[in-house]
This record gives C-alpha cells, sequence and structure tokens, in this order.
C-alpha cells in the first residue's frame, strides 16, 4: 500500500470550499487509518480514472479538513480527562465528561473559520490510527455524527460543529471499541483519535438532505449471487445515506460481473416484502431537542412515500404491476415500489456500475489488496453530470490456506450443521462451547431481548477466555430487530463461529455491506448459513439433549463432550461442523 504522510497534506486553508485543496488538515499529528486513504483516493486513484468511460458522472471525494492526532491528544491532556475516558465509564457519562471540556484554543480558530463560510452540511467522522488496518480494521467502531450547519448564526454551526467533534473523540473509548481492544490484546492508550471533517454528497428536498442513493462495493464477495465468481465482488446500494447500508439494513445487492442478477428471492412477493421500505437524511429544518451525546441528533428517517414526493425515486425503482404480476422497470402509477436500482443497473440510464468497477480496481492497485469502497451519487440539474462521491477505500482481508470440504461431507452422521453459504475460510477444533437461540420459542419480536441475554453469557465467556459457536436466525448485527437479532460486536465478541438459520417469517438476504460483517472477516470469524428451504438443518435435538450451562428464556448455552470440528472452505462455498 502506498503510504500517505501527514507532510503531504497542505494545511487548512480557511476558503474551504474555494481554496486549492480538496484535503487539508489542521494540526501536526498523525492523519489517521481513514483520512489517510482519502487522500491516497483523491491523489492516486481518480486521478487515473477514466472519465471517458463513464459520460454523465463526474468522480470526486468530497472536500475535507482532518483534524490530526494532536487535537486529539491535547484535549486528552489539557482538560484532565484520562481518568475519565480511561476507566471503565459508561458511554453516556464519557460522552458527557467529553462535552465539558473545552476543544484546545491553538485549533479553535480554524474550526471557526470553517463554519464562517459553509453553510452546507457536514459530516464528521472518525480516523484513529488503528482505523482501516488490514489486519484488524477497526470498521464501523467509532462514531459518525452528520450536522445540518444551516443555521442562520456563525455561533451555533460553530457549537454544533464542536459538539459532534467532541463526540467523535469521546467514541474513541466507548464500551464498544474497548472491547474490540480487549479481543485483539491492545491497550487502549495505544489509539489517537483524528477527525474528518468533510462535506456530505446530497440535494435538499425541502427539509432534509440526502443523496440519491449510497453504496458500499467490495472486490471480492464471500457471497457470490448466482454463477457470479468471489473475485467478481459484490455492491449494496441503498436510497438517501449510506446508513442504511452499514446498519445492516434492507439493500439491494448485486455482482458487478452480472448487474442485472438481484439476489435469490423466492419470488416476486418475497422481493417486494424485502425490499428497502425507509431512508436516512439530514434534518434541515426545525431542530431537534439538543441531545449532542445522540449519534443520529440530526437525522431523519422517512419512508418511500416522502422520497416519491421529492422525485427521488425516478431512477431507482421498478414498480409490481399486480395484473400481470411483472416487475415493470421505472416509476409507474400504482402498484408497490421495489428499489432494485433497474433503471440504473439494467435500462443504462446511468453508468454507475462501470463507474464502480473502475473504482474498485484502482483502489486495489493502489492499496495492493482486496477493498471495499463507499460512495454515494447524487443525480445531476440543469444538464449537469451526476456527482458520484468517493468516502472510503479500506483494505479486505481475503482468507487463505489449505481447507477443503467435499460435497459428501455434508450429510450423515455426526453432522451437526452444514452449509453451502459460508464466509470465511479455515478449521478450528477448539469449541466446546455453543449458545444457540431457542427454535420452539423464538419471534422476531423478541430479538432486543435476546441480544441482552446473548451479551450476558458472552461477558462471563470472554471472563473464562473461551471461544464459543453462536447459532440463532436472521441477520447477525441488523439494526432492524424485525430482520435478526440487533447485536453489536461487543456483545458476541467471544463468538468464533456464527452461524444464521432462517425461518419461513425471517429469511432477509444476507447482508454483506455492514460494518459488522467486515470485521467478522478480519478477526477470522467463520460464519455459515443454513436456510429452513436448504434441504439441511441444525440438528437441534443433539444439542437440546446436552446439559445447559445456563437457560434463560430464549437462549441455551451447552458445553459438548469434545471439541466440535469447525471446517469452512470459502473457495468452494462450503462448511460443516461436526460433533463427532
Amino acid at each position: 500500500m502506498t503510504m500517505v504522510s501527514r507532510d503531504s497534506v497542505p494545511a487548512f486553508d480557511r476558503r474551504f470550499f474555494d481554496g486549492d485543496a480538496a484535503v487539508s488538515r489542521i494540526g501536526e499529528g498523525e492523519l489517521g487509518g481513514k483520512a489517510a486513504s482519502l487522500v491516497l483516493m483523491a491523489r492516486d486513484i481518480l486521478g487515473r480514472f477514466d472519465g471517458a468511460a463513464c459520460p454523465g458522472i463526474r468522480v470526486d471525494v468530497p472536500r475535507l479538513v482532518v483534524l490530526t492526532t494532536d487535537v486529539f491528544r491535547a484535549f486528552v491532556s489539557e482538560n484532565g480527562l484520562a481518568d475519565a475516558v480511561y476507566g471503565d465509564a459508561t458511554d453516556d457519562r464519557i460522552a458527557h465528561a467529553c462535552q465539558r471540556a473545552e476543544l484546545p484554543a491553538q485549533f479553535v480558530g480554524d474550526l471557526r473559520a470553517l463554519v464562517e463560510g459553509v453553510h452546507s452540511p457536514l459530516a464528521v467522522r472518525s480516523s484513529s490510527l488503528l482505523e482501516d488496518a488490514l489486519a484488524h480494521p477497526f470498521a464501523g467502531v467509532y462514531a459518525t455524527k452528520m450536522i445540518p450547519n444551516n443555521q442562520h448564526d456563525p455561533d451555533t454551526r460553530f457549537r454544533k460543529l464542536a459538539e459532534a467533534v467532541k463526540f467523535v473523540i469521546a467514541s474513541t473509548f466507548f464500551r464498544q471499541p474497548r472491547d474490540y481492544m480487549r479481543s485483539i490484546d491492545r491497550d487502549p492508550r495505544e489509539e489517537a483519535m483524528a477527525v474528518v471533517v468533510q462535506e456530505i454528497v446530497g440535494l435538499r428536498h425541502g427539509d432534509l438532505f440526502y443523496p440519491s442513493l449510497s453504496g458500499v462495493g467490495r472486490s471480492y464477495s464471500y457471497y457470490p449471487i448466482g454463477r457470479a465468481r468471489p473475485e467478481d465482488g459484490v455492491v449494496n446500494l441503498a436510497l438517501g445515506l449510506g446508513k442504511a447500508i452499514v446498519d445492516g439494513g434492507l439493500t439491494w445487492s448485486y455482482s458487478p460481473a452480472r448487474p442485472r442478477v438481484g439476489p435469490p428471492f423466492n419470488g416476486l412477493g418475497d422481493m417486494v416484502k424485502n425490499t428497502q421500505t425507509s431512508f436516512w437524511g439530514v434534518n434541515m429544518g426545525t431542530p431537534p431537542p439538543p441531545d449532542p451525546v445522540r449519534e443520529t441528533e440530526f437525522l431523519v428517517q422517512s419512508d418511500l412515500a416522502r422520497a416519491e414526493s421529492d422525485g427521488a425515486l425516478d431512477h431507482l425503482v421498478s414498480t409490481f404491476d399486480p395484473a400481470s404480476d411483472r416487475l415493470r422497470c421505472g416509476l409507474l402509477s400504482g402498484g408497490a415500489r421495489v428499489l432494485d436500482f433497474s433503471p440504473i443497473l439494467d435500462a443504462g440510464v446511468l453508468p454507475l456500475n462501470e463507474a464502480v468497477k473502475q473504482l474498485l480496481r484502482l483502489a486495489k492497485e493502489a492499496l495492493g489488496a482486496d477493498v471495499e469502497i463507499e460512495f454515494a451519487l447524487t443525480f445531476g440539474q440543469g444538464g449537469e453530470p451526476a456527482r458520484l462521491g468517493l468516502l472510503q477505500a479500506r483494505p479486505m482481508q481475503v482468507a487463505v490456506g489449505e481447507v477443503t470440504v467435499g460435497q459428501d461431507e455434508l450429510d450423515g452422521p455426526g453432522v451437526l450443521l452444514a452449509s453451502e453459504i459460508v464466509l470465511g475460510h479455515g478449521a478450528r477444533a477448539d469449541l466446546q462451547d455453543v449458545v444457540y437461540v431457542k427454535p420452539a420459542v423464538f419471534e422476531a419480536r423478541h430479538t432486543p431481548r435476546i441480544a441482552a441475554e446473548l451479551e450476558r453469557i458472552n461477558v462471563a465467556l470472554q471472563a473464562e477466555r473461551r471461544p464459543y459457536l453462536l447459532i440463532g436466525f436472521g441477520r447477525w448485527g441488523s439494526s432492524d430487530p424485525w430482520l435478526g437479532v440487533p447485536v453489536d460486536w461487543s456483545q458476541i465478541s467471544q463468538a468464533r463461529v456464527l452461524v444464521e438459520a432462517t425461518l419461513p417469517d425471517m429469511s432477509p438476504d444476507l447482508s454483506q455491506g455492514s460494518h459488522f460483517f467486515h470485521n467478522l472477516i478480519s478477526f477470522g470469524v467463520q460464519y455459515l448459513s443454513v436456510p429452513h428451504t436448504g434441504g439441511r438443518a441444525v440438528d437441534w435435538a443433539w444439542l437440546d439433549a446436552l446439559p445447559p450451562v445456563h437457560e434463560g428464556d430464549l437462549v441455551r448455552h451447552v458445553r459438548t463432550p469434545r471439541p466440535l470440528d469447525v471446517r469452512v472452505d470459502g473457495r468452494a462455498r462450503r462448511g460443516v461442523i461436526r460433533h463427532d
């Protein structure tokens, strides 16, 4: 990977949008992982992008300024925060302690100058030293806060920017990063946070500001669709801000090699049921009650009817025609809307897929590894080209090693479960603890309670340093409790193999674009999906016959007589777990 030095980034120009540099810095410290990747994109990737191959699209890195790590270190030391933030205080107490503290005086002038001349929405994002490292990227662990920055009074705009910066700094010390650190045997004091302040790609629609679409693309896919190969990659698209994707919500996924082939839905009814129905935007209207320690303080979740009234669905949807029982490309009168991006991917309204394929290739060459990119797009106004803002390019780890699982090994005596939909690659024989959601009592409405019960078991197993197999229903890590169990990584951090089973009433398309899964890959956690329609099932009877270590209302923890044999062949897309 090409290195990016602080000295290659010019000092902040107080004209921001009118200055020559798209990327600048405040401070003399390190840039952090995210900021360094943005510099790399602006310098090494965009310069080689062939715009002629993608007519109608302008690609850029949205203008940004980086508050380097010396701002963070001065903030902690000058306010005497070490005792408050490096202990075991709750996230809420840490956040409030940081909000009461003052930003270092030597950096305030530049921040004030930024909001003096800028009235458009800003994203305040983490860029820690450990973020986006290949071995253990802290993807999605730290906070991002978006602010409307549209208040008439510059004092108010500065105060809201300062609150957002303090909140991102505070997230360095929250429970989830602390648990993450412990899981890789790192001292939290090794971490330092740079902060990125960046313009948000989007358009204003009344009291909301949001992009036409957001996306996450990966050059390697652990869930190839149809005849696509793993090295063909995968892209997830969503209307509005990318929060819908990174939180594991309903999105549209496809392979860049076969953009017209969608996810493997069980018919049109299943597709209509599992389409994106809401989106995120920045609130540009009446300010909400002040809540500087909440990440979504200025975000609003709206439904598709609002987007349709904004004219934002014209090039994004197909319409279900009940008379013919078919989907028709485009926004037509009557019928349910399906966010399948067919006008772009099928009808060719915009060469988005060609642009994404090219960016994935260039980013992979620049980083020297398979990559994940994040982007946002707005359609052009008044004859202008569409704008594709490149927001992130991080390396992703692709599993290697000699593990093979034959088709004939997936069935027979001694198989606890088997799958032909797997994530990861490797073998292990050190698991005797199994934690599983009890199928007989499972209901989607109970998933928040399940998450809390799992967290208590995880804490106990973490204290004993016992890795475990975790089996549940729906998507692990989904922000929507009706799609799966809404856990974050810290609540299941001791699990080393995850199994996602499905039920007739809970079988969402697998989530690929979320930070949750990026971290699973990087930790080497094996992941298997067991669809209820696949002809194979978990051997629940064998698990139920084992004496419980813990049994709650919804979750059961058992210990096997001997270690389980776990083998996942990521190249053949097969995995098996045997109990004898």
